[in-house]
Formats: C-alpha cells, sequence, structure tokens
C-alpha cells in the first residue's frame, strides 16, 4: 500500500453483445471498482470503432477517476479479475472483448514493466480515452505529458477515430459517486480539480 492517497484514472471498454449487455459489463466493473477505491468520477460513455486491423463490432468506453492507497500492483490485480469474470479469455490481440480495463495514470507514477507501464503507452493517442478523461478531470495535468487531457485531445491529428457521447441509461451513475452522485471519496479527493459544464448528449 501507498502511504497517502494518490490520484487513479482508469479506462474501460467492451464491444461484445448487445449496447444494453456492454453497457452492464461496464457499470458492473466500475461498481466494483467503486468498493476497492472508495467511491469513483465516471465519465459518460463515448461509443467508437474499435482501433484494430480486425473487423469487429464499436466500442463502448469510459473513464473513471478515483483515489487509493492500494499500490499500482494491487489495482492493476483487480482489474485484470473483473476483465476475467466477465468472461475475457486471452486471444487474438487487438480482437473483440466484453471487458477491457487500462490503468491510465497513478498519481504522478512512471512505470516501465512488463506488467505495467505508467502513464499508459498510448494514452495521449486515443481520442476514446482522452475525451473521457476531458469531461471528468478538464484541468488535470499529466505528468510527464504536461498537458491536460483537453490539451491533448485538441493536439489529435483529424484522422483520429471520433467517438460519439452517450448517456448511461437508469438514475444511478456507476461508481458509486458517478456523475452528479453524492460526494464521496474520490470528490472529497479532487475537490481541487475545476469541473466545467457538461454539454448536452447527443442524441443516439
Amino acid at each position: 500500500m501507498v502511504t497517502a492517497p494518490e490520484l487513479v484514472a482508469l479506462g474501460l471498454g467492451g464491444n461484445l453483445g448487445s449496447p444494453g449487455e456492454i453497457e452492464a459489463v461496464l457499470r458492473h466493473a466500475l461498481d466494483r471498482l467503486g468498493e476497492s477505491l472508495g467511491g469513483l468520477r465516471v465519465a459518460s460513455l463515448y461509443r467508437g470503432a474499435a482501433v484494430s486491423p480486425l473487423p469487429q463490432p464499436d466500442f463502448f468506453n469510459t473513464a473513471a477517476v478515483g483515489s487509493t492507497t492500494l499500490a499500482p500492483e494491487m489495482v492493476l490485480a483487480i482489474a485484470k479479475a473483473l476483465e476475467l469474470a466477465a468472461g475475457r479469455r486471452m486471444g487474438e490481440r487487438f480482437g473483440p472483448r466484453p471487458l477491457d480495463i487500462d490503468l491510465l495514470l497513478f498519481g504522478g507514477r512512471r512505470s516501465a514493466t512488463p506488467e505495467l507501464t505508467l502513464p499508459h503507452p498510448r494514452l495521449a493517442e486515443r481520442r476514446f480515452v482522452l475525451a473521457p478523461l476531458a469531461e471528468i478531470v478538464p484541468e488535470l495535468s499529466i505528468s510527464p505529458l504536461g498537458a491536460t487531457p483537453g490539451e491533448l485531445l485538441r493536439r489529435l491529428p483529424a484522422s483520429a477515430p471520433p467517438v460519439e457521447r452517450l448517456a448511461w441509461s437508469g438514475d444511478r451513475p456507476p461508481g458509486l459517486d458517478g456523475i452528479g452522485g453524492r460526494p464521496g471519496a474520490a470528490a472529497r479527493a479532487l475537490r481541487t480539480t475545476r469541473r466545467e459544464p457538461r454539454p448536452p448528449a447527443p442524441r443516439s
């Protein structure tokens, strides 16, 4: 365990099943992560084409931010256990999957082990990661990149695949805290980060 709570940012996605089934898998994973991390601030859903040479359905992605005293390796182990519980199995690289959870950031830590690279090595290249991060932590300076998610988003080339922002279904946001939820551990840990107003979600 770390000595003081540190910010942790996670990216989640999936593309197996109907949109409702994928959302249910993501919601379940976020609720379990929220239990382990003391609540999460969760972005909207973002739908986009799979970044893969293999033909497959669109992905539904989101991001979540919280704080924890767990070690990064423990958070990664929890994420991998949730992937297995959702039915993910080792298969062809870049193939479809029911659940994918990436550890994007862990405070200002850097890591370059075979098991864990921090920050995530492709974070700055992916609109489906940067867009949800920009929604929930617009002013977070990402070390060592020295830029916020919004700034990195604006630097993406026009050729970067677009994403469509969608609202979660139901009355309760995922992740215990969720967006607009009762302030909990994640909100307290991030209270110095100003949130910008959310633009209206596009109609699906």
